[in-house]
């Protein structure tokens, strides 16, 4: 998912985050376009699971790494850090979810959003 010059902000901040979680090795990433629904909080929302809460974390530091070095990105707001079960960061347009695996069925964000355009990211092995 590369930068293009048509491609908005947000566009460019939600492919930063996937490709942040890529490189540690987030699992079943999924990207909802929220643009269309008018009550949505944010341009885009995604989503990944990590296998231990010890990769959540990993993930979660380094989407931040990440879009602060290649968009001097930073969140606006981060929850979750201490139980790293679900750690949400909230770069305002793009909210990124990073889950312990077996939390994230718990909450389904994605059957929650189901009006959202839905993009299943292959996973990286």
């Amino acid at each position: 998912m590369g930068k293009t010059l048509g491609d908005s902000n947000s566009q460019i901040l939600c492919d930063s985050i996937v490709e942040g979680m890529q490189e540690n090795k987030a699992q079943d990433i999924v990207v909802l376009d929220l643009r269309e629904i008018p009550s949505a909080v944010a341009d885009f929302f995604v989503i990944c699971s990590g296998e231990s809460v010890v990769q959540v974390d990993g993930i979660s530091a380094n989407v931040a790494r990440h879009t602060r070095k290649e968009l001097s990105e930073k969140p606006w707001h981060i929850e979750g850090k201490t139980n790293k079960e679900w750690i949400l960061m909230d770069y305002v347009s793009v909210v990124a979810h990073i889950f312990y695996y077996d939390r994230r069925s718990f909450f389904d964000l994605e059957d929650l959003w189901a009006d959202a355009k839905r993009t299943n990211i292959p996973n990286l092995n």
